[in-house]
């Protein structure tokens, strides 16, 4: 199953840096639609790890024997790890990060697909997680008839169930006259206090996930009414309704509230870009373009890193402290020689991160586009 990746767990791996030797971080792809067989996966694995043992042959050079051993023994268990130790099932990519040398080891199932690559640093490279978190996790999904009233919480693309409030209601008959009128009233009492049973559930629900949001799955006509028994609490939280087939199961209520959650993040995304451009035009806090923004990332003032999907850029780095600059040189803080790297976005991830701000992806919008896909919210 797909892991669920936190701020503060990416912020720990953006803190890891190989003393002794280098790390391999890589990311293959297994999205159905484009990676469908077992046989897919080796094929792809194999090519990445080829990959891995040309770089390690062009920088041989430049490493140590012990790092070249312990970069090949590195990527021996990675290939040994797909051989025995992976399990595909409930995941669309994964991550895996070896540095034997300095006893780090870590594998990610991811829910969203990533592009296949690997890398051969001294830290690991984490764009593409942050691409992953925080969209949707931790949202509720409640599912709610006459009958049913399950909770789930999103983890990692894939529903898991918090509270079951599920009962069996009586059902109604047609035998006419008064009987039939008391009857049916009787039904309707029983399935009143079955949807406030539900509603105080989902309250709870919410206090304890600290104010998560909600999106409810039930019957066009039950909707007012069930609305009505909802706290306050839980209406401030509701991002909205959809409809699903009354015994719907966890993948089937995922594919019916995708949409909702599509259009909340489109919104957020709207939100977060409208009030980046309100900073950058009145010379405000906010950093725009790929000089500024690695800028401020490396003297800790990005508060939210805005990136634009699929943008990059190489950029250079101070070796001895890690300050990423657009421009070749000198280190402006330790007049070290900086060093070239491909992916600058990895490096504005990084900086970012350590320095305990967080990043939105924006896969949608092209608004970005101008200032070269990247820019940040600033705390000073």
């Amino acid at each position: 199953m797909a892991a669920t990746i936190t701020w503060e767990e990416l912020r720990e791996l953006a803190g890891f840096q190989a003393d002794k030797g280098c790390a391999v971080s890589l990311y293959l792809n297994l999205d159905p639609s484009e990676v469908p067989t077992a046989a897919d996966v080796e094929t792809r694995a194999n090519s990445l790890l080829s990959e891995a043992h040309r770089m390690l042959e062009e920088r041989k050079g430049s490493l140590g024997r012990e790092v070249r051993e312990g970069l090949k023994g590195d990527i021996e268990q990675i290939k040994t790890w797909f051989d025995d130790g992976f399990d595909r099932g409930g995941v669309r990519g994964v991550a895996v990060f070896a540095a034997g040398l300095d006893n780090f080891w870590s594998t990610l199932p991811l829910p969203d697909p990533v592009t296949d690559q690997v890398t051969i640093a001294g830290e690991l490279c984490l764009a593409p997680l942050a691409r992953t978190v925080g969209r949707a996790d931790g949202v509720l999904v409640a599912a709610v008839g006459r009958e049913r009233g399950q909770v789930f919480k999103l983890e990692a693309g894939n529903l898991a169930e918090i509270a079951d409030d599920t009962e069996e209601v009586p059902g109604r008959h047609d035998q006419g006259g008064w009987s039939q009128a008391r009857y049916e009233r009787h039904i309707d009492e029983i399935v009143d206090r079955h949807w406030r049973r539900v509603a105080d559930t989902l309250d709870s629900c919410v206090r304890n996930g600290h104010g998560a949001q909600v999106v409810l799955v039930g019957a066009d006509e039950m909707r007012s009414d069930f609305e009505e028994i909802l706290s306050s609490e839980v209406k401030n939280r509701l991002l909205g309704w959809t409809t699903a087939e009354a015994h719907a199961d966890r993948p089937q209520l995922l594919e019916a509230v995708r949409p909702v959650l599509e259009e909340w993040w489109a919104k957020r995304d709207e939100a977060v870009i409208e009030r980046w451009r309100e900073e950058a035009g009145k010379q405000g806090r906010a950093a725009t373009g790929w000089e500024q923004t690695l800028e401020a990332a490396s003297d800790g003032r990005a508060e939210l890193l805005l990136v634009q999907d699929g943008a990059d850029q190489a950029a250079y780095q101070c070796p001895a402290c890690g300050r990423a600059q657009l421009a070749n040189g000198s280190c402006p803080l330790d007049g070290t020689t900086l060093e070239s790297r491909d992916s600058g976005l990895d490096l504005a991830v990084h900086r970012t991160l350590v320095h305990g701000g967080t990043v939105h992806v924006i896969r949608d919008r092209r608004d970005l586009e101008p200032v070269g896909g990247v820019g940040a919210l600033l705390r000073f």
